[in-house]
């Protein structure tokens, strides 16, 4: 009972996320709509143009992080992760129930 509720938190959890990284996708692709026009790609420029790219490129950085996330590319990765971690919890509790573990007193 205790792990469904938990389940529900952690689904909860992961709509209110995808929501936070909607919201932010659509204001990096606003900056980029709004500063693209305005920065000078001249190499003439100097440093004024090889600013511009640097900050173009960690704009649309994080516009591919977050379509990475929202389209749950990772998701079944983590599947396969999690099933793969609770196999191994599955094969170590019934190690320790199959030894009699002696149960160590204290002696004081």
């Amino acid at each position: 009972m205790k792990t469904m509720k938990t389940l529900h938190l952690i689904k909860k959890e992961k709509k209110r996320s995808k929501w936070k990284h909607a919201v932010y996708l659509i204001l990096a692709l606003g900056m980029l709509i709004y500063a693209l026009p305005l920065i000078s790609f001249n190499p003439d420029t100097g440093w004024l143009s090889l600013f511009g790219i640097v900050w173009a490129a960690f704009a649309f950085m994080i516009v591919g992080a977050h379509l990475h996330f929202l389209l749950g590319v990772n998701e079944e990765k983590q599947r396969a992760l999690e099933a793969v971690r609770r196999a191994k919890l599955r094969e170590w509790q019934g190690k320790l129930q199959a030894k009699d573990w002696p149960v160590e007193s204290k002696q004081g």
